[in-house]
């Protein structure tokens, strides 16, 4: 489990810098829209449309690390208020959840970029099937991280570990 764990460690810190290039390179984008529009009067076409790539390039790929960091939303109240015995299966039982949703994402993602992969963005003359590239990314990575959460529910002695804001309370 321990190296599994680092494993997907390694794995977030990839995806976290290269969100944070696309980051910096979706800035450059929209800084030469500004600069083509009120300097050169002349505003390049193909940004717009490239940019609303990197940004689902950038969030869906980073949620999925929120679900293995436990940053997504969450409501715990209920769940903690329970002895450790039945908060370890409800844990569980929504970390499962939220890999079946994963896994939806990526069946239903890759139908999708299949669908739409002979088309081309106008603008850009690639395919479509970018558009949903990151769904389908995302929908994996959150599977593989669910997995791990449910074996951490599982295996670990003292119980689901806490969350998000909760957690901060807690320590």
């Amino acid at each position: 489990m321990a190296l599994f764990s680092r494993l997907l460690d390694a794995f977030c810190h990839v995806v976290v810098i290269v969100a944070g290039f696309a980051l910096v390179g979706l800035v450059v984008m929209m800084g030469w829209m500004v600069f083509g529009r009120y300097v050169l009067n002349d505003t390049p076409t193909w940004i717009e449309r490239a940019a609303t790539l990197s940004i689902l390039a950038i969030a869906l790929p980073v949620a999925a690390v929120g679900v293995r960091e436990r940053f997504h939303l969450s409501v715990l109240g209920f769940r903690e208020a329970l002895p450790i015995g039945p908060q370890r299966w409800i844990a569980v039982g929504c970390d499962a959840a939220v890999g079946l949703f994963g896994l939806a994402m990526v069946v239903w993602g890759w139908e999708m970029v299949g669908m739409v992969a002979p088309f081309r963005i106008p603008l850009l003359a690639i395919s479509q099937g970018w558009t949903y590239a990151p769904m389908v990314l995302s929908g994996a990575l959150i599977c593989l991280f669910s997995i791990e959460q449910v074996l951490k529910d599982i295996l670990s002695p003292e119980g689901p570990e806490q969350r998000g804001a909760a957690a901060a309370f807690v320590e």
